[in-house]
């Protein structure tokens, strides 16, 4: 098989920028010679590369030459065997740790994350676990996107359970709570990899509730600081994804604990801080556990939506009505609000009155959470369900068709969108095709191409297009006509664009 052009000569140019003292030129050359070379080349020929002079020139000379080195290794160790690099280069990339460059830190840290995840390189690291400290102290740099890439790197550590062991028993946990006192934030970021790794796996959560960080985190969250409160609530809220996770939460009394500060939220003048982050705790319950259980035992969040929605804060109205629109995003969660009677249609109105007024970024979550309220899959039509959506709709507006019809032809695309995902909602049931065959012109608007200046725009009406197409009822209620126009625009695709003219050609059948 041929060699590839330009690896002898990328060689050569390794070899000789590893003795020089003033070795810009050549590091230039060599970052495009290797951008030219296919990444089977490299790997093929890697061991042959000699890597020590390029990583000797990184610790030192300006911002410039550190860079190019960093893009240069980069390139060859992504190629290289894991086992390969952690055996033969393990020492630059603890030295590489230490250096003053954050780009040099997060080249190193990566390589780590690429070592951890090899089943035989990750035993080299963890029987000398020096490596992994230094990794552990760079959750505390300053630059965020280091103290990233560390975390990411430890929570794949920690995937195997060797590792698992080595970073929550003994010396490196000690590392961890050392670099926790730093500072507020870097404890919080301890908080956010420990939560990470004990969302894996019920035997991570036994390993992480053993080290006694999570149970230092609950405490916060439950204390009396509303700053604290309102960091620590985020971190939770990804423990309470998994289903181990609420299972610790709910045996801990750690939900119940939420619910009371919910309830005790009315007397305390600072709880505008948490409370959001407390109400959105119990709407991701709600996304993953029974809407009405949820509900049912924890009545206080309910009480709580409801009086965001109903409020006059702009920030808590906001979250109220993201709430809303994910607990009623199923039909479970649906027959919960619908309990609540004339309260909900009130709710509905203010919520219709806002999409319409508020500014916005507000009236963007207005129009979501109107679309999941109402959409109502095929299957769950029936007569008393279709009632309840064409009620709700109802109460949104005195004319909330034209409401809606009159923001998706507004010049913003975010409005414009969300209104067509209302009626993309609504397409399937027969009460909203009846009023939109009732509207001069609606269908017609609906087919028109012209009004959707944008990717976003075509691909939301294409699926008002398809959703309407796809009902049962819609070829009796709009007419044959129509819904063949429908089919059409349904077979063309989102971005048809018709010919404006053909031309003949001499000879042509």
């Amino acid at each position: 098989m041929a060699e590839p052009p330009g690896v002898e000569a990328a060689l050569a140019l390794l070899g000789r920028v590893s003795r020089m003292e003033e070795p810009l030129e050549e590091l230039r050359a060599l970052k495009v010679a290797l951008q030219a070379l296919p990444p089977a080349a490299l790997r093929e020929r890697g061991p042959e590369f000699p890597l020590a002079g390029l990583f000797a020139l990184m610790g030192r000379g300006d911002s410039e030459q550190i860079s190019l080195c960093v893009i240069i290794l980069e390139r060859f160790l992504q190629v290289m065997d894991p086992l390969y690099v952690i055996q033969h280069f393990g020492e630059e990339l603890q030295k590489g740790l230490f250096h003053p460059d954050d780009e040099v830190k997060i080249l190193t840290i990566s390589q780590v994350g690429r070592i951890v995840e090899d089943p035989d390189a990750v035993r080299e690291i963890l029987i000398t676990p020096e490596l992994l400290r230094q990794v552990i102290y760079c959750i505390a740099a300053e630059k965020i996107a280091v103290a990233k890439e560390a975390i990411k790197s430890l929570t794949k550590v920690a995937e195997a359970p060797e590792g698992l062991e080595v970073l929550l028993v003994g010396n490196l946990l000690v590392d961890l709570k050392k670099v926790m006192a730093k500072s507020d934030i870097v404890r919080y970021r301890v908080y956010e990899l420990v939560i990470g790794i004990a969302s894996m796996s019920a035997d991570s959560l036994n390993y992480c509730v053993n080290s006694g960080l999570i149970s230092e985190l609950i405490a916060e969250l439950t204390g009396n600081d509303v700053l604290v409160r309102a960091t620590c609530i985020e971190t939770v809220t990804s423990l309470a994804h998994t289903h181990h996770g609420r299972q610790y939460l709910a045996q801990q009394g750690v939900i119940d604990k939420i619910s009371n500060i919910i309830i005790g939220a009315d007397a305390d003048p600072f709880s505008g801080f948490y409370l959001p982050g407390f109400v959105k705790f119990f709407g991701n319950l709600v996304i993953v556990d029974s809407p009405q259980q949820i509900c049912e035992r924890y009545p206080a969040f309910v009480e709580k939506v409801f009086g965001m929605a109903e409020g006059q804060d702009p920030t808590l109205f906001g979250v109220g009505v993201d709430t809303l629109g994910i607990l009623g995003s199923n039909l479970e969660g649906k027959l919960v609000l619908q309990k609540k009677g004339s309260r909900f249609q009130s709710v509905l109105n203010r919520i219709g009155h806002q999409a319409k007024n508020a500014p916005t970024e507000l009236r963007i979550r207005c129009l979501d959470a109107i679309a999941s309220l109402l959409y109502l899959p095929l299957d769950q039509q029936t007569e008393d369900l279709l009632g309840m959506t064409e009620s709700w709709f109802s109460s949104l507006a005195s004319h909330p068709l034209e409401l809606f019809r009159s923001i998706s032809t507004q010049p913003f695309p975010d409005l414009h969108c969300g209104a067509l995902r209302v009626f993309t909602a609504i397409a399937n049931q027969p009460w909203a095709q009846r009023l939109m065959i009732a509207s001069p012109g609606f269908v017609e608007y609906i087919v028109d191409r012209s009004v959707e200046p944008d990717k976003p725009s075509k691909e939301a009406k294409y699926e008002l297009v398809k959703a309407l197409a796809g009902s049962k009822t819609v070829a009796e209620i709009f007419g044959n006509q129509h819904y063949l126009r429908l089919r059409a625009y349904l077979r063309e695709g989102p971005y048809y664009v018709k010919a404006v003219a053909t031309t003949a050609v001499e000879g042509a059948e």
